[in-house]
């Protein structure tokens, strides 16, 4: 079973005040990259929260935020009178046209006007954020699992048709072989000099041997093969199918460069587009 690095989760909790609304959105990416947006009275709980998410998430570009909306009369900002006052007797001193609402508008505005009291989590409303976050960390795990499915699925296709290729290489193997040879009799017979059989048939069972591509066809049936045991077994990770998919290449790209047979190097650059699809899709595996 495998997931996705890609996946999305979000909760909404609704108290008496306020509106907090939790959302992760998660990429592919090599390590565990987390990117955290809270209102600032949250943020002594932020190393917590990282822990949890690097546990939980493993790998992956995260961007966590907690969004908090205002739903009652409930602020942290107050005026502070004694400043503003302070502020309008210094504005009449040099403008004074009686409209003390300007004076209120433009006092206002100057530095210290207004007071922003900290706020401290309330431990009970925080055991309630706590819950809706894991809420939205399972929502985003079930998503990275059903997206895992469907790049399975796409995993099985194409080992398949990697595997299916590899058997029509195969079946052309022996032709290849008898071509070769034929290759080799007719350029010896153009020569049209006289050679000695035992001679020849010792060179030819030499070059025949130098393109032998059966221990390649057989360690990539075992590769492909393990692929598929991988992505079923309870460890599955990308890094894994990653370097089993470079094994793969690597004895795909053996039996291309040893075919010396047009149509089997065909296959083999099919196999090779198939593989490359993979490869592409394992940057989005966990």
């Amino acid at each position: 079973m495998i997931y996705s690095m890609t996946g999305y989760g979000k909760s909404v909790l609704q108290l008496p005040t306020k509106k907090i609304t939790i959302e992760l959105k998660s990429l592919n990416s090599k390590n565990l990259d987390l990117n955290a947006r809270m209102p600032s009275i949250y943020r002594e709980k932020e190393l917590d929260l990282r822990k949890l998410m690097a546990k939980q998430l493993e790998r992956g570009k995260v961007d966590f935020s907690i969004y908090v909306e205002t739903t009652a009369d409930d602020t942290s900002t107050q005026i502070n009178a004694p400043v503003v006052k302070q502020y309008m007797q210094q504005l009449k001193a040099v403008y004074n046209d009686g409209n003390d609402i300007e004076l209120l508008k433009m006092a206002v505005r100057f530095p210290d006007a207004l007071n922003t009291v900290r706020e401290e989590i309330d431990n009970t409303e925080w055991a309630q954020i706590e819950t809706e976050i894991h809420t939205a960390l399972n929502s985003l795990k079930d998503y990275r699992l059903n997206e895992g499915k469907v790049l399975e699925q796409d995993f099985n296709d194409r080992v398949k048709n990697i595997a299916d290729l590899l058997e029509q290489v195969i079946t052309m193997d022996p032709e290849r072989v008898e071509g070769v040879k034929e290759r080799l009799r007719k350029g010896v017979d153009d020569l049209k000099e006289k050679y000695d059989e035992n001679r020849f048939e010792q060179e030819l069972v030499y070059y025949i041997e130098k393109f032998d591509i059966t221990e390649e066809k057989v360690r990539l049936n075992n590769h492909l093969n393990y692929f598929i045991e991988s992505i079923n077994s309870t460890d599955s990770n990308g890094k894994k199918l990653g370097f089993i998919a470079q094994e793969i290449g690597r004895e795909v790209n053996t039996i291309g460069s040893k075919s010396n047979y047009a149509p089997m190097q065909q296959l083999v650059v099919q196999m090779k587009d198939e593989l490359e699809k993979i490869k592409e899709q394992l940057l989005n595996v966990l």
